[in-house]
C-alpha cells in the first residue's frame, strides 16, 4: 500500500466530509432526489445541518453519515457499470423491482427505510448482480 492509500484510508472525518458532501449532492441531483429523501438518506439530520452542508458542500460529518455516504458511492457506482446509459442508470432506483428484497418497490423506496442496512441490502444486490 502506498504512503497515498494510506493516508486516504486513514484519512480523519474532516478530510472526507467535503468530498463525500460533494459526491452526495451531485448524486442526489441525478437521481431527481428531493430534500425529504435526501435528508433520509443521510440519516435525518437537522434541516439546518442539512442546509448548511448543502450550501457549502462541506462540514464535518458523523460515523454514520459517512457510512451512509459510502454505500451511497458503491450504489451508483454498481448502476453504473450495470447500465451503459446513464439515464437508465439514474432511473432504476425509481422503478418497481420485483426482486422479493424490494417486493415490487422501488429499490430507492427499500432505501428511504431510514435504516444503514437497507443501504447496505441495496448494494450487496446490486454488486450480486455485477458478479461480485
Amino acid at each position: 500500500m502506498t504512503a497515498h492509500a494510506l493516508h486516504h484510508r486513514l484519512a480523519p472525518a474532516e478530510e472526507m466530509s467535503g468530498p463525500a458532501l460533494r459526491a452526495f449532492f451531485n448524486m442526489a441531483e441525478r437521481w431527481n432526489l428531493r430534500i425529504t429523501e435526501q435528508r433520509r438518506l443521510l440519516g435525518e439530520p437537522p434541516e439546518s445541518t442539512f442546509y448548511k452542508w448543502k450550501r457549502h458542500q462541506d462540514g464535518t460529518l458523523g460515523r454514520d453519515t459517512l457510512e451512509r455516504i459510502s454505500y451511497l458511492l458503491g450504489i451508483y457506482k454498481a448502476l453504473q457499470i450495470l447500465f451503459p446509459n446513464h439515464e437508465q442508470a439514474d432511473a432504476w432506483l425509481h422503478k418497481p423491482n420485483r426482486s422479493p428484497l424490494f417486493g415490487g418497490q422501488s429499490a430507492l423506496d427499500r432505501m428511504l427505510s431510514g435504516n444503514v442496512a437497507d443501504l447496505y441490502v441495496v448494494r450487496q444486490y446490486l454488486d450480486a448482480q455485477r458478479g461480485w
